[in-house]
């Protein structure tokens, strides 16, 4: 049942009439009174009327904003208070020729954002959960009016506007701006708080609670938006704004994501790394992986191997893939006695020789651990050598004198 049906008569047409009736109804009535063809006064106004019906009935959501809360619940859309009265050219051109860039329709309120933070696991399988919701619908006991008719007056403040001009003259300016009006509260209306509605006191909307349930698909990515439309907060005169979830993908301590990839980094044994074997990793999908490293095909470090078919669902269907890349540990020093290293080096491929060219001075060098000394040794400004016992004694007593040596 809609809240009126003056726009419907005003085109000839019933409540439940299709959009192609609709249409139908006002291109019939048009032709008969457009000013073009009749010059009568009447034919002019009727023609005025039935095109502000038609700019509201066309529109799905005005006519579902006039169906609910009839003309009041229009004041805010464009043609002036209520919306009715229109724009019967910019309609007329519509059918026969031209066109309009006028805006179109009641102003939208604001949306509900949530971040819906969501494990991997949870993008992996899919995960349906309910959530509350907490906000603003119009009162049911008024229809969002606030209170009867004779209870609500336009505020003679702001003109039913929400907002008032104001002048402010400095000194050789004279500046003009907007300000929201106290006296109405920005509403455009003033209700008399004997008469309000006892629901809601006047205020037009109540608190309401949904539980909202929200279905994450297999596969769905970080950032994504699940939007249910027209479930935020109410306010009369105002097309109701969406609520959204964002997904917000967590970190997870084995996988890291790539698109429909998933990463996954492991360090194994040099011994795995030689002569093969197998590493096991827990899955998304809860079950363990056996993968087979074939023995005789060396993993060096930094090796990246690929697992087809084991990575995050595909929004079209399918799976992406498990990219796992090596890393080698290496036994620690003096793991093996001589005779075990020979005959470890002989197992091996030989080792190749630096040439060095006959008649060149060659100096035996030894290798040694790098520690933070070398470190702060690189850093340093002074010249001269550490392991030099004049240095080491400048340097002991007072950085001054260890750079007047190497200064000399």
């Amino acid at each position: 049942m809609v809240a009126e049906t003056e726009l419907y008569d005003v085109l000839g047409v019933s409540p439940d009439a299709t959009d192609a009736q609709i249409k139908k109804a006002y291109r019939i009535g048009a032709l008969k009174y457009h000013p073009d063809k009749n010059s009568t006064p009447e034919a002019s106004e009727k023609f005025k009327e039935m095109s502000a019906a038609y700019e509201i009935l066309s529109d799905p959501e005005k006519r579902e904003l006039y169906d609910s809360y009839g003309k009041d619940g229009l004041k805010n859309g464009p043609g002036g208070s209520g919306g009715f009265g229109g724009f019967p050219d910019d309609i007329f051109s519509q059918f026969f020729g031209g066109g309009s860039s006028r805006p179109r329709g009641p102003p939208k309120g604001e949306d509900i954002v949530h971040n819906m933070k969501v494990t991997l696991e949870e993008l992996y399988k899919g995960k349906t959960s309910k959530l509350a919701l907490t906000r603003k619908i119009l009162c049911k006991s008024c229809d969002g009016k606030g209170g009867p008719k004779d209870a609500v007056k336009k505020c003679t403040s702001c003109n039913g506007h929400g907002i008032k001009m104001v002048t402010k003259q400095m000194g050789p300016m004279i500046q003009r701006y907007q300000i929201p009006c106290e006296a109405c509260s920005q509403t455009g209306e003033i209700i008399n708080p004997a008469k309000a509605c006892k629901t809601c006191k006047g205020k037009k909307v109540v608190d309401d609670r949904k539980v909202m349930e929200v279905k994450i698909a297999p596969g769905t990515k970080n950032g994504e938006r699940i939007v249910f439309k027209g479930e935020a907060s109410q306010e009369p005169g105002v097309i109701t704004g969406d609520c959204i979830f964002v997904v917000s993908e967590q970190s997870h301590p084995t996988f890291k994501r790539s698109g429909d990839n998933l990463i996954y980094d492991v360090t194994i044994p040099l011994v795995t790394a030689i002569t093969g074997g197998k590493i096991s990793v827990k899955h998304l999908s809860g079950s363990y992986l056996s993968i087979d490293i074939i023995p005789g095909e060396v993993i060096a470090p930094n090796t990246t191997k690929v697992v087809e078919g084991k990575g995050m669902p595909k929004k079209y269907g399918g799976f992406g893939h498990l990219v796992i890349k090596f890393d080698v540990e290496f036994p620690k020093d003096r793991f093996a006695s001589d005779d075990v290293l020979k005959q470890i080096a002989a197992l091996l491929p030989p080792a190749k020789e630096t040439k060095i060219p006959a008649n060149s001075k060659v100096e035996e060098c030894i290798l040694s651990s790098y520690t933070s000394q070398h470190q702060s040794s690189n850093r340093s400004n002074n010249t001269y050598d550490e392991d030099d016992e004049e240095g080491e004694y400048y340097h002991s007593h007072g950085g001054a004198g260890g750079a007047q040596c190497a200064s000399q």
